[in-house]
């Protein structure tokens, strides 16, 4: 009535409680510690499935969390840069100076004056041009330039 062999188990992990964070705690374009960036014109991009299924979370999602005292948000695309490859606008904006110390080498420092050992070594966020095409105000990608005719 009853098999005496074993009952086979999954082969795979079990399911984790936390899927979206462990996802997101992976290397992944256009995520951090703590956000997740879409580019609008990708997501808009999307096939209308995908769309529609997207849109239909964010709504859940802002049904769910809209009551919270939102800030506006202002993301800056950006890289990550040697610090001894910066100009000087680019060391401004990440709070940087660099001087020519008493040794005649340069020296980096911070804002509030510490100086930044192994400079060469040392990697800053900087903004940086958008990579990823927007859309025009129609809601329709850039068209690309036309090819030029043929010489002939």
């Amino acid at each position: 009535m009853f098999t005496p062999d074993p009952i086979p188990r999954p082969s795979r992990p079990p399911a984790s409680s936390t899927p979206l964070g462990d996802y997101l705690s992976q290397p992944r374009p256009g995520t951090d510690s703590g956000y997740a960036v879409l580019p609008r014109s990708l997501a808009q991009a999307m096939p209308l499935p995908w769309q529609q299924q997207m849109s239909h979370l964010l709504a859940q999602f802002h049904q769910a969390f809209g009551h919270l005292p939102w800030p506006v948000y202002r993301v800056v695309p950006s890289r990550y840069e040697r610090l001894v490859d910066l100009d000087e606008d680019q060391l401004a904006e990440v709070g940087c100076t660099v001087e020519v110390g008493d040794n005649g080498e340069l020296e980096y420092r911070m804002r509030d004056g510490r100086r930044i050992d192994n400079p060469e070594t040392h990697q800053v966020l900087v903004s940086c041009l958008d990579p990823i095409l927007r859309q025009n105000p129609g809601g329709q990608q850039p068209m690309p330039a036309a090819p030029p005719p043929p010489p002939w």
